[in-house]
């Protein structure tokens, strides 16, 4: 039997939080990361929320590492794996959601975790997550370099991989409300354990690894590109999106609330300023048509967008 290496896999996910977080700073001088310990009631585990505000790139950022137990999994985990109801289960990983200040600087997300269900029956375990990312004004210069950073995390693990992981994230980061996607994609995996543990535990650590050289490289590209209010107000508006994506279709928003999560860390994905308005209409052939017209929609981002 393939048993998994909890430990092994509980370490590295606390250096992959530290590494994300150091790579941030680089970037942003003001950046300061606290570091909020805390634990669920009655030993059944806890996190660490790492979380910054205010900075001179990042208007706000969260880092969030989590390892939990429970008697039975939430209904969020057992709607996909109905057979694994009422199972006894230990699920860990870092969260982390970077909100920068300029408006030419896109939001990004990223996930790592970890499930291993025990009790009656065959244990379960496997591996979930991946990064995407949500400009607000896009470039193809990021997205490219944003899509070829995932196909490279996925290439030595298996061609079929990047392709695989770019349409689930496309098909998982949409908005069915609005008929639109939540961003420019990238990769998202779930139920992941092929090749065993040993293969399936490098490919979740070459996806995370990927994910601030990426980023940081795009904060860096945009974080002195002049805005004005125009530009403000286009993104606290499109940033309403990702509200309505992380309250009414993100899985791991459900299972952290269902599953006891610390609140104040599940929802620190949410930005700091947004704005609704009602049937807001953007100008045609305006920057911010462009937005939704060319990039909020699935696209072969590793060569020029059609």
């Amino acid at each position: 039997m393939d048993i998994p290496d909890t430990e092994a896999v509980r370490q590295w996910l606390m250096h992959f939080q530290a590494s994300v977080i150091a790579a941030l700073q680089a970037v942003d001088a003001k950046a300061n990361f606290g570091s909020d310990k805390w634990e669920r009631p009655g030993g059944s585990g806890g996190g660490i929320s790492r979380a910054c505000a205010n900075g001179l790139v990042l208007e706000k950022a969260g880092v969030n590492f989590s390892n939990v137990q429970g008697t039975a999994l939430p209904s969020s985990a057992t709607a996909r794996r109905p057979e694994l109801a009422g199972r006894p289960f230990q699920a860990m990983g870092v969260s982390l959601v970077i909100h920068p200040l300029n408006p030419y600087c896109p939001t990004s997300h990223a996930n790592i975790r970890f499930m291993s269900v025990g009790g009656a029956g065959e244990p379960a375990w496997w591996f979930g997550g991946g990064f995407d990312l949500t400009p607000y004004y896009a470039f193809d210069e990021d997205v490219i370099a944003w899509h070829r950073a995932a196909e490279a995390a996925c290439a030595p693990f298996g061609r079929h991989l990047y392709p695989q992981c770019k349409e689930e994230c496309d098909r998982y980061f949409y908005l069915p409300h609005r008929q639109e996607t939540r961003g420019v994609g990238g990769l998202f995996f779930d139920d992941f354990n092929e090749g065993g543990f040993g293969n399936a535990f490098g490919f979740a650590r070459s996806v995370g690894e990927a994910f601030a050289p990426a980023h940081t490289a795009i904060l860096r590209r945009r974080r002195d590109t002049p805005y004005g209010e125009r530009e403000r107000q286009f993104q606290l508006y499109r940033r309403g999106r990702y509200v309505e994506f992380n309250l009414l279709y993100d899985r791991g928003t459900l299972f952290g609330l269902q599953s006891g999560g610390r609140t104040e860390s599940i929802l620190m994905s949410l930005p700091p300023l947004v704005r609704w308005e009602y049937n807001h209409q953007v100008e045609p052939g305006s920057p911010e048509a462009r937005l939704t017209e060319k990039y909020l929609k699935p696209n072969n981002w590793l060569g020029e967008p059609a």
